[in-house]
């Protein structure tokens, strides 16, 4: 019999990141029915094969399989080598194109090996939906479709929208979500997980669970992972990806890349560290340390631990101001030329530093350094870059901020003031030109 955790810390653990739950009261009897009973959930995840390579966007769903699975519960990842076929209509605007079966199984093969980096081949269940749907009759098929009428499928946003622009919508299009919707009761489903912008094809899972007389499944969306640039979701077409199979080192720096408040985002979704730990982190650690964590964490999962710490350290190398190149120039700023209005950082509390500045030390320093000596002060980053002299004018370090082309000790950023104690040093980089920059009190 399975040993499961109690049912408020299974709920804690699978809650984590979760957009939407349909619905958690469900969720919650079929967790205490499961510890009961020692039954594991059946908990799915469909996969059309549609691309050989995945990005960690594509791993926030399996990251969500993971927790159940660390939770003892049976986890089925389903590779929709049928609908494959079809081609899943889901946020677009015009006809997606069917893939070939050779295709089909070259890619399936490839996502295997892929998510096996994450998930425990040992105990998740591998399954094609092609094992039941190349099994069914045309009469079968057409009574599964007998059980939707076309106003329902026009409900669905990319239809609706298609049918008001009066652009063609396929008729195989329509049995996508229905076919979908079939796979759960093939499989007995008691959840299935998905984004947020496959919420209808999740929910026809309920209508033809309950039509078949089975328990229906629980829905658990997942958010679509923003990119590293922060605004659009993460695709390779944008180019601010992090592909899982890209070197170690260069999925570090992506990583390390990233917006503070995008950091912890990625905690939430792509790692298993627990919400609690996640908010303790946030008043304890240096945003600088709890990035370099997580770009560790998220390298160790696709190349090992070995290449994750030599990752972090070719990172410190390179940037970290302790091993700066010796015939780096050195600038002197007097505080007064970038200070901000004299302004000075009451506490290292969140609300005193605030989402508009970078903390550079003040948490880090607060309890160590003489208060008589030193000060907890705001500077103004692009007046730091115009007269270290790696840009021309202020305005054109703002331009610089936008791009994220600017590093402060190593750390992209992109706030136009950055918090820290003075006197004291900075290693500024912007592009390929670097300095070493000590703001001094006169």
């Amino acid at each position: 019999m399975a040993n499961f955790p109690p049912v408020d810390e299974q709920l804690a653990y699978i809650k984590k990141g979760a957009a939407e739950i349909i619905h958690e009261r469900e969720l919650r009897e079929r967790l205490e029915n499961s510890l009961k009973t020692g039954k594991p959930l059946r908990v799915k995840a469909g996969f059309d094969p549609t691309a050989p390579d995945l990005h960690v966007g594509h791993t926030v769903l399996i990251r969500k399989l993971k927790h159940f699975q660390d939770l003892g519960h049976t986890v089925i990842f389903l590779i929709g080598d049928f609908t494959g076929m079809i081609g899943d209509p889901t946020g677009r605007s015009a006809t997606r194109p069917p893939l070939t079966r050779e295709d089909i199984d070259r890619n399936a093969e490839t996502y295997k090996a892929q998510v096996f980096k994450i998930l425990d081949a040992q105990k998740t269940v591998v399954d094609f939906n092609s094992r039941w749907f190349a099994k069914m009759g045309s009469e079968d098929f057409i009574r599964l479709c007998a059980k939707f009428t076309v106003s329902q499928m026009l409900e669905r946003e990319e239809f609706h929208k298609r049918f008001q622009e009066e652009k063609p919508i396929h008729i195989h299009e329509l049995l996508y979500s229905i076919c979908q919707g079939y796979d759960s009761v093939a499989l007995e489903a008691d959840v299935e997980l998905g984004g947020t912008d496959q919420k209808f094809n999740l929910l026809m899972g309920r209508v033809l669970q309950k039509d078949y007389g089975q328990p229906t499944q629980i829905i658990l969306t997942m958010p679509i992972l923003e990119g590293t640039d922060g605004v659009q979701k993460m695709s390779k077409s944008y180019g601010n990806y992090i592909g899982i199979h890209e070197p170690a080192q260069e999925i570090y720096g992506k990583v390390m890349s990233i917006s503070d408040d995008l950091m912890w985002r990625y905690y939430e979704l792509l790692t298993d560290v627990k919400t609690a730990e996640i908010e303790e982190c946030k008043k304890s650690q240096h945003p600088m340390e709890a990035k370099k964590e997580l770009a560790r964490r998220i390298v160790q999962d696709f190349h090992g631990e070995q290449e994750a710490k030599a990752a972090d350290e070719n990172w410190a190398r390179q940037f970290q101001k302790d091993d700066v190149p010796a015939d780096v120039l050195s600038v002197l700023i007097p505080f007064v030329q970038v200070s901000f209005q004299n302004i000075y950082v009451s506490s290292k509390d969140d609300d005193a530093l605030g989402e508009k500045y970078a903390d550079i030390d003040i948490r880090e320093k607060w309890e160590k350094l003489d208060r008589s000596k030193y000060f907890p002060a705001l500077l103004r980053l692009d007046k730091v870059v115009q007269h270290a002299g790696l840009v021309a004018s202020s305005s054109e370090a703002s331009r610089k901020r936008s791009e994220r082309a600017i590093r402060v000790n190593g750390e992209v950023v992109t706030t136009p003031q950055i918090a820290k104690f003075v006197p004291g040093e900075l290693l500024i980089k912007v592009g390929r030109q670097m300095r070493k920059v000590e703001i001094v009190l006169s």
